[in-house]
């Protein structure tokens, strides 16, 4: 991964990163015009608890997803998506195991053709 953008989230403190988290949440409910009571009373937590998410400060994984859903922001789940490859040795096995060429058995078991 070279990608500028990554080497910027390598770089952050965790309290940085969490506040990046937060300013994410609270420029999402202004845009939608919600005020932070709002947005707690969704999401079931309190609006202190919506607070410190904002500015940054530690709250539960489970707090943060609740809030997300509310502000239909979970499209930022998809950075968390697992996609399992094969591994080379298990490609090199199905690729010896696939058919290099027809067989000439009759389909239909008879000895004569009838062609």
């Amino acid at each position: 991964m070279t990608d500028l953008s990554y080497k910027k989230w390598v770089s952050m403190s965790d309290d940085a990163l969490a506040g990046q988290v937060g300013a994410f949440v609270k420029h999402h409910r202004l845009e939608q015009n919600k005020t932070q009571e709002m947005v707690a009373v969704a999401a079931g937590i309190s609006r202190s608890t919506l607070s410190l998410l904002e500015k940054g400060e530690s709250v539960t994984l489970a707090t943060l997803i609740q809030v997300l859903r509310v502000l239909d922001q979970l499209q930022v789940m998809d950075a968390f998506e697992v996609h399992q490859q094969p591994s080379p040795i298990a490609l090199a096995k199905a690729e010896k195991q696939k058919r290099k060429r027809a067989s000439h058995a009759n389909p239909d078991n008879s000895e004569d053709a009838n062609w």
